[in-house]
């Protein structure tokens, strides 16, 4: 391929150039990051070492958690570090390796939740076929189609991203690479880009949040012929599920599903998805799952007394 640049690096300018807001925002997300991490660690590892991993639900969880983990390194850290610092860099290379990673688990984080949202409508909708649709085989397949989805939906922006011109402006107004921000600063017209990133992007943010709205609409219409306490248990999951697609789809589909251009605001909508959103997943399933909090108190608390026992 015929190299269209004469920069190594671009420039980030970040969250904000007020020094207090730096140091701030530092503290603030390193904690976030950290939580994060031991949250997601946690669910992972206490749904692994227990039966709840031969529950469909709790499957598709522990694989939203490994996602989490994977997802978010690819921009956090490099924030945390660059709020340490006045001037932040980001070679050429690791800008692409950026726009593909956060797509790619983005784009399978998205499919994820949209087998959870099928996982609750079976088992809503239709009980007794639940076990027989929802066996493994067929929950295997969902995470396999997410990750090929999260791939078929990176590569074409990672490629919009590559073959973009750049020899001049350096500076990206923001704290990550990102497609749009890129386009801003290359030298051609980006405008057949930029509604193909819409339709790569924005499009499958929006066609996959309007299905999982209407399936909980179908959801919370047939609990009404459930009983108080059949209600108050599916709806116990439901909502945790539903906080999450909002906190996740919300800022995405704001971000992605305009004309291609940039508003200051784009960096604080794009912290719900990066950090925010990943944060507390593991909050919001644990705190109104009953299970999950019996199982992560038997299973830690077995692990520290067999320390306790070893020592």
């Amino acid at each position: 391929m015929e190299i269209r640049r004469n920069i190594s690096e671009f420039i980030l300018l970040g969250l904000s150039h007020d020094q207090t807001i730096q140091i701030f925002c530092f503290v603030l997300f390193l904690f976030c990051y950290v939580a994060l991490l031991v949250g997601n660690f946690l669910i992972l590892i206490s749904i692994r070492c227990s039966p709840l991993y031969n529950q469909p639900m709790y499957y598709f969880l522990s694989h939203l958690s490994f996602i989490d983990i994977c997802y978010t390194p690819t921009v956090t850290p490099k924030l945390i570090a660059d709020l340490l610092v006045e001037r932040k860099t980001i070679s050429y290379g690791n800008c692409m390796l950026q726009v593909f990673t956060t797509h790619f688990f983005g784009g399978t984080e998205i499919f994820i939740l949209t087998a959870m949202a099928f996982d609750r409508y079976v088992a809503i909708c239709k009980p007794l076929h639940y076990v027989v649709i929802m066996n493994r085989t067929r929950c295997n397949l969902l995470v396999l189609a997410a990750w090929v989805g999260g791939a078929v939906h990176s590569f074409p922006l990672f490629s919009i991203a590559m073959v973009l011109p750049f020899y001049g402006p350096n500076e990206i107004d923001h704290y990550f690479c990102d497609i749009f921000p890129l386009q801003k600063v290359a030298c051609t017209d980006t405008y057949v880009a930029g509604v193909l990133v819409i339709t790569f992007s924005g499009m499958v943010a929006l066609v996959t949040f309007v299905v999982l709205f209407v399936s909980y609409g179908i959801i919370l219409f047939t609990l009404r012929n459930h009983s108080a306490e059949g209600r108050h248990k599916a709806l116990s999951t439901c909502w945790s599920h539903i906080t999450v697609v909002v906190l996740f789809f919300g800022p995405v589909v704001f971000i992605y599903l305009r004309p291609p251009t940039i508003f200051p605001e784009d960096k604080v909508f794009a912290l719900f998805y990066t950090i925010i959103a990943p944060m507390f997943n593991p909050l919001i399933y644990t705190l109104r799952n009953t299970e999950m909090k019996t199982v992560m108190r038997k299973i830690w608390c077995q692990m520290l007394f067999s320390k306790e026992a070893h020592n």
